[in-house]
């Protein structure tokens, strides 16, 4: 992953590329707007998989026009930041979640930042963003989860003392998937599978049009994303999810997507991701590879990282927040009960959920305006609640 010679990235000119050194071993790529003038209050935008700090490039010339400066960097793992240990067989601790709280800690703090006013994630940033505000409500002061809804930390074992100790079981699901009479699997678990990067790496369609079909499978420019709540954790319900998410038990995910690529004129027709813009992430994805985003999902699914986690148990994120997802994006519903769970317990002052029709999973990018118009709606209010 070498910095040398690396191409202009296609941005805004008031957008700015940059590198800054040691934020917790990270040489860390960052894009930066509204940067003209010291004192300004500070967001930063964490993104998700697989997307680079580019995924926020239609947001922030706004944000920095409404006074903020906007911070968004590669994240571990992801582009241009480097220091990260992308071998399957590498330190995958440096990959769980509290370390990926600390690399944004650590960027805030380089920046000169006590606080920030808002982090926002989308994807699995969601994900990071929710922890920030879990662990350090002293310095993101407030939080937009995006695609991703957060049920709270994982929950300690309660009362159970006096009971007879039982060993903790593997979940059944994936056996009943795999059972299914159209075998099935969990793309989470898929991807921490060591095949998966080289699948989508040494994809046969290329990188380019692997990407241009997973793009297009989770937009609302594929019009079987008709989300709906799911009733349980079974393969059963699991099954009705799109393939992008349970996908067919023999299928890599190259494969499952390239079944959904969308036609030349459907191509040409884009205006929300035109090949222009998708061939800087094929460039960036054909020079890393997909291994430092998958380390992600490894940690998840490995349940090594859960009993740091449970640290957290019973806390609630108590700093304002609100949800921002496309009304046509499966991701809000993959889990039976998140989405109910973070507004009824998770997040003790939710401000709003809102699901944007036409966009899917890429809703900052689908619908730009609207999630900018969402933002500074939420900022307004979160802020006066904070002060």
């Amino acid at each position: 992953m070498d910095q040398i010679a690396l191409p202009d990235i296609p941005l805004s000119p008031n957008i700015r590329s940059r590198f800054v050194e040691d934020i917790n071993g990270l040489r860390m790529h960052v894009l930066e707007a509204g940067y003209e003038t010291p004192g300004r209050p500070c967001i930063l935008l964490l993104h998700g998989f697989p997307e680079l700090a580019f995924s926020w490039r239609k947001v922030m010339p706004a944000l920095a026009s409404a006074g903020y400066h906007v911070i968004a960097p590669d994240q571990r793992g992801y582009g241009r930041t480097t220091g990260w240990d992308g071998a399957y067989d590498g330190d995958l601790s440096s990959f769980r979640l509290l370390n990926l709280v600390r690399d944004a800690l650590g960027l805030v703090s380089a920046f000169g930042y006590r606080n920030v006013d808002a982090v926002v994630g989308h994807d699995f940033g969601s994900s990071v963003a929710a922890w920030c505000a879990l662990v350090r409500p002293d310095v993101f002061l407030s939080v937009v989860l995006m695609s991703a809804p957060f049920a709270g930390p994982p929950s300690l074992p309660f009362d159970t003392a006096n009971a007879v100790p039982r060993p903790r079981r593997d979940d059944p699901v994936h056996r009943e998937l795999a059972a299914l009479p159209r075998p099935r699997k969990h793309y989470q678990w898929y991807y921490s599978t060591r095949e998966a990067n080289a699948d989508m790496h040494g994809a046969p369609q290329g990188v380019h049009d692997f990407l241009r079909a997973y793009y297009h499978h989770k937009s609302a420019d594929w019009k079987d994303n008709r989300p709906y709540p799911l009733k349980s954790w079974t393969a059963n319900e699991l099954a009705k999810l799109p393939t992008y998410y349970v996908m067919d038990f023999t299928r890599n995910m190259a494969e499952t997507v390239a079944e959904e690529m969308p036609s030349a004129e459907s191509i040409s027709a884009n205006k929300w991701l035109p090949d222009s813009e998708l061939s800087f992430y094929s460039a960036e994805y054909m020079r890393t590879g997909f291994q430092g985003g998958l380390q992600w999902y490894r940690c998840g699914t490995s349940a090594a990282f859960t009993p740091e986690l449970e640290t957290w148990s019973g806390r609630t994120i108590d700093v304002p927040s609100c949800f921002i997802a496309g009304r046509q994006d499966w991701g809000t519903y993959q889990r039976a009960g998140v989405y109910e769970a973070m507004q009824q317990r998770a997040c003790t002052r939710m401000l709003g959920c809102h699901l944007i029709d036409g966009a899917g999973h890429w809703v900052q990018q689908e619908q730009p305006d609207q999630v900018t118009g969402l933002l500074f709606d939420f900022l307004k209010h979160a802020t006066a609640q904070v002060i």
